[in-house]
C-alpha cells in the first residue's frame, strides 16, 4: 500500500507579474516554515500567470499564513489566499472524447 503525502499547500492569486518565489517567500515566512514556494510561470512566454503556491511544514502554518494574507496587499496587489487543491484525483487533462461521448479519431468500427 503507498504512503500518501501530506501537504500544506496554499493558493495565493492575484499577484503581480513582478512578484517572485522569493517575495512570496518572504511575505509568508512570518506564519511559519516553509518548505516550498512557487511562482507558476507561463510555458511559452515564461512571464508569470499571475499565481502560485506556497507549502508549508505543517497545518496550523498554513491555516495561519490564508487568515493572515488573504485579501492583503503584496507588490501593490490585492492577493487571494486560501487553501489549495490535492494534485491527486483528477487528471485535469484533455480525455479525447467529444459531445457524443466518442473518442475523437475513433475508426468507422467504432460507432455508437
Amino acid at each position: 500500500m503507498a504512503t500518501t503525502e501530506v501537504e500544506f499547500r496554499c493558493f495565493v492569486g492575484g499577484l503581480a507579474w513582478a512578484t517572485d518565489s522569493h517575495t512570496l517567500e518572504e511575505a509568508f515566512r512570518p506564519f511559519g516554515e516553509i518548505l516550498e514556494s512557487k511562482i507558476i510561470n507561463d510555458r511559452e512566454t515564461g512571464r508569470s500567470r499571475g499565481f502560485g503556491f506556497v507549502t508549508f511544514a505543517n497545518e496550523q502554518s498554513m491555516r495561519d499564513a490564508i487568515e493572515g494574507m488573504n485579501g492583503k496587499s503584496l507588490d501593490g496587489r490585492s492577493i487571494t489566499v486560501n487553501e489549495a487543491q490535492s494534485r491527486g484525483g483528477y487528471g485535469g487533462g484533455y480525455e479525447g472524447g467529444n459531445r457524443y461521448g466518442r473518442s475523437v479519431g475513433a475508426s468507422e468500427g467504432d460507432r455508437w
